[in-house]
C-alpha cells in the first residue's frame, strides 16, 4: 500500500502543439519553475530485482540551459497502483551534491544503470500542481501533471486540452504507442538516439 504521506498522483498525456500549450499556460497565469534538461538513470540489479518488484531506484538531475547541473536527487519509487484515472506510486527523494559520485557508489554496490531517460522540459507549478512539458530525443512530446487529483484536475482544465486524452499510462506505454503509430523506434535518451543513428548508417 502506498505511504500516504509520499504517495505521487500523476497522469500524463501527448502533447499535440508544444507552443501552444507553453502559450495557453502562461496565459493561465502558471508560474515557471524550470527550464532545461532533466537527466534521470534508473538502476537495478543484474538480476532486475527492482523491475520484479515494481520498484525504481532513480539517480536524476536538472540541468539548466546552459548545462550545469542546478540540482539533484536520489528517489525510490514503490509498486504502481491505480486509484480511479490516476497512478500512484509511494516516492521517497533526497537531495545529494554530486550525482557523478553517487553515481560511482552505486555501481561499486553493485548496481548499474537499467534505464537512461533525457529530456528537454518546462515545468510550472498552477493551482497546486506541478504540470511539466517533456520532449524527448525521438518520441511524442508528453505532458505530466502530478499533485491531489483536485489540483490535477484543475491543472488539466487550465491546459484547454481534452480530459480524455489524459491517462495513467507509463513512459513504457507512450513508447509503444509511438512505434505502432509511426513505425520508428523511439529514443528516451541521447544513448539510444545515437545508438539508433549509428545502426541507420551502417544498413546503408
Amino acid at each position: 500500500m502506498t505511504t500516504k504521506d509520499h504517495a505521487e498522483w500523476e497522469l500524463k498525456a501527448v502533447i499535440a502543439d508544444w507552443e501552444a500549450l507553453l502559450e495557453r499556460l502562461r496565459s493561465q497565469g502558471a508560474v515557471l519553475e524550470f527550464e532545461g534538461r532533466l537527466e534521470d538513470r534508473r538502476y537495478d540489479t543484474e538480476s532486475l530485482d527492482l523491475l520484479t518488484r515494481d520498484q525504481v531506484l532513480r539517480l536524476r538531475a536538472y540541468r539548466d540551459l546552459n548545462g550545469t547541473v542546478v540540482r539533484s536527487s536520489l528517489d525510490f519509487k514503490g509498486a504502481t497502483e491505480r486509484r480511479g484515472d490516476y497512478k500512484v506510486r509511494e516516492e521517497r527523494s533526497t537531495p545529494i551534491g554530486d550525482p557523478g559520485t553517487l553515481a560511482v557508489i552505486l555501481e561499486q554496490l553493485g548496481y548499474q544503470v537499467a534505464l537512461a531517460i533525457d529530456r528537454v522540459i518546462v515545468q510550472f507549478r498552477l493551482h497546486g500542481a506541478v504540470i511539466r512539458l517533456e520532449r524527448y530525443p525521438r518520441m511524442d512530446d508528453l505532458v505530466e501533471v502530478e499533485g491531489t487529483p483536485e489540483a490535477i484536475e484543475a491543472a488539466i482544465l487550465a491546459t484547454g486540452m481534452s480530459r480524455e486524452v489524459f491517462t495513467a499510462a507509463s513512459l513504457a506505454t507512450f513508447v509503444a504507442l509511438f512505434q505502432a503509430r509511426t513505425g520508428i523506434a523511439a529514443a528516451v535518451s541521447d544513448a539510444a538516439l545515437m545508438e539508433g543513428i549509428s545502426q541507420d548508417r551502417s544498413r546503408a
